[in-house]
C-alpha cells in the first residue's frame, strides 16, 4: 500500500480551510498534515512537516500567497528536502495574473476556490503526479506576456540534442505528448523519454516548469 498523499492547507478563511480539510480527509490515498492562516506561516509548516502537496491561497495577509510560494521553492530550501512539494495556487479569477506569477516561481497551476470537490481532489492527485492541474493551453495563454524581458538560455540547453529541443518547444505551446509525437515523427513513449532528458539536463522539476522555462528565455517558438 502506498503513502497518503500528505497536503497542508494554506488560507485566511478558517471556514474554507475546514471544509477543504473534510475533503481531502475523506480520501484513502490523502491526509491533511497541517493548516495556517497566513503565507508566512504555510512557509514555516512546509519546512517543518514536508508536506507533497500544498494548497495556497494567492490572497492572505502577513504573506501573499505568490511571495510564500516564491519562498518555498527558494534553491536552498529546495536543496534541504529530501521529496519534491508541489503547490497549487487558489483564485477567485481566471487566469490571474498573480497566478501567472506563483507558476513563473515555482507553483504547478492553479485552482478557482469555486472549483467542485472532485476537481479539488483530481488537482492534488494530478500535481502529486508531476503535472499541471490546467490544461497545457490554458498555462501557455497565461504565461504569454508574463516576461518583459527574456533571461539569456542557459548553458544547459546547449546540451539537448536537436529532438529534445524540438519537444520542449512543442511542449511549451500546449501539445499533449501524443500530439508531439506526431509533430516530431516519435512514439508517445519515446517523447515521455525526451522529456525526462529534458528535465534533467536543465534540472527543471517538472512539465509545468518547462513551459515556464520556454516562455522565461524566449524559446517557446521554437520547434
Amino acid at each position: 500500500m502506498t503513502d497518503p498523499i500528505r497536503v497542508l492547507l494554506v488560507d485566511d478563511q478558517e471556514l474554507f480551510r475546514a471544509g477543504v480539510s473534510v475533503i481531502v480527509g475523506a480520501q484513502p490515498d490523502m491526509e491533511v498534515v497541517g493548516d495556517a492562516a497566513d503565507g508566512r506561516e504555510g512557509v514555516r509548516l512546509v519546512d517543518e512537516l514536508q508536506p507533497d502537496v500544498v494548497l495556497m491561497d494567492i490572497r492572505m495577509p502577513e504573506l501573499d500567497g505568490v511571495e510564500a510560494t516564491r519562498l518555498i521553492f527558494s534553491p536552498d530550501r529546495v536543496a534541504r528536502r529530501t521529496s519534491p512539494v508541489r503547490v497549487v495556487v487558489l483564485t477567485t479569477f481566471n487566469l490571474d495574473d498573480r497566478a501567472a506569477t506563483a507558476i513563473r516561481h515555482g507553483a504547478s497551476g492553479f485552482l478557482l476556490k469555486d472549483a467542485t470537490p472532485v476537481m479539488l481532489r483530481d488537482a492534488i492527485r494530478t500535481v502529486h503526479a508531476g503535472n499541471a492541474v490546467l490544461a497545457p493551453d490554458d498555462l501557455t495563454s497565461l504565461l504569454e506576456g508574463t516576461f518583459r524581458s527574456r533571461k539569456p538560455v542557459p548553458p544547459g540547453y546547449a546540451g539537448l540534442t536537436t529532438k529534445e529541443r524540438e519537444v520542449l518547444g512543442a511542449v511549451a505551446r500546449g501539445l499533449s505528448n501524443a500530439e508531439v509525437g506526431q509533430e516530431v515523427f516519435a512514439s508517445e513513449s519515446t517523447v515521455k523519454t525526451h522529456v525526462g532528458a529534458i528535465l534533467r539536463k536543465l534540472d527543471l522539476r517538472d512539465r509545468v516548469q518547462i513551459v515556464v522555462f520556454a516562455h522565461e528565455h524566449g524559446l517557446a517558438g521554437d520547434g
